[in-house]
């Protein structure tokens, strides 16, 4: 090859990696600005810079939307714009998950709907909604026999195993009354939303796990206000196990009855929607 074509050829390829090496560059320059600026909102505002950027849309196919909009209320309740997300996460939920049926039963469409419909209105103010300590979730017809502490169980979240496990039978009585206070859905997907936040450090879950650091300190400062959520019927006695059941509890009661909520105990209701960044009607 003549000298001055060898010049041109590695000149050329000289060019080629300089400007992979500034595109590389200019996108760590972005990206660390954007954390930056984002966490500079965070500590300020108590939320994300912000929630929902998708490049396309996932959809339901029409049974999976006739499910959603015929048996979950809080889908119903939310705007033309909020359904399309809804349905987008429903469906990614879906896919990344495994549905596991146990003891001859069958997954259909309307546990993978609804399970998942779960998680992601919980999780429908944060912007990783995945929940990525769970991998699996497996279907009991009801009661199950749990290894973990040689009893029955409705729910359990098993961290080591990324198993999510759950009565089906349990599962919908839980959305039959909306007004009770008491959804096994609710409750076990708030563990594992609770340990993720402990485990992860992306923006939810780093609003979810400090500002429950903030109303733990509340009550410990609040004799007034802890004395009162103890004596209080509104939230059942179990809340008052241990830390990850408390959080468990008030979910569920925040979920189904916001409005006494915020009424009898306005500080923890504040807390907890903040916890969660829901900014959805009703709430």
């Amino acid at each position: 090859m003549p000298y001055f074509l060898i010049i041109e050829s590695y000149t050329f390829g000289s060019k080629i990696i300089l400007s992979i090496l500034f595109a590389v560059l200019a996108y760590l320059v972005f990206y660390y600005a954007f954390k930056m600026t984002e966490m500079a909102y965070v500590l300020k505002h108590k939320k994300p810079l912000y929630n929902h950027f998708y490049i396309f849309l996932r959809q339901l196919n029409a049974p999976q939307k006739a499910i959603l909009q015929n048996h979950f209320l809080f889908y119903k309740n939310l705007s033309d714009k909020e359904k399309k997300y809804f349905e987008h996460r429903v469906s990614s939920f879906i896919k990344d998950k495994d549905f596991i049926a146990r003891e001859g039963h069958r997954i259909t469409d309307e546990m993978k709907v609804l399970i998942s419909a779960t998680a992601v209105m919980l999780s429908f103010g944060f912007r990783d909604f995945y929940i990525g300590v769970i991998s699996k979730i497996v279907v009991y017809p009801n009661k199950f026999y749990s290894n973990t502490n040689k009893a029955y169980h409705r729910g359990e979240f098993n961290p080591k195993l990324k198993a999510l496990v759950l009565s089906w039978e349990d599962f919908k009585a839980g959305y039959n009354d909306a007004n009770d206070n008491l959804n096994l859905g609710i409750h076990e997907f708030t563990h594992a939303i609770h340990i993720n936040s402990m485990k992860e450090r992306d923006v939810s879950s780093t609003i979810f796990s400090d500002t429950f650091k903030e109303l733990t300190k509340l009550l410990s400062i609040n004799e007034t206000l802890r004395n009162k959520l103890m004596a209080s019927d509104y939230f059942r006695k179990y809340a008052f196990t241990n830390q990850f059941e408390f959080v468990a509890v008030i979910i569920e009661n925040f979920i189904e009855t916001p409005q006494e909520f915020k009424s009898q105990f306005p500080k923890i209701y504040a807390k907890v929607k903040q916890m969660l960044n829901f900014n959805v009607a009703g709430y």
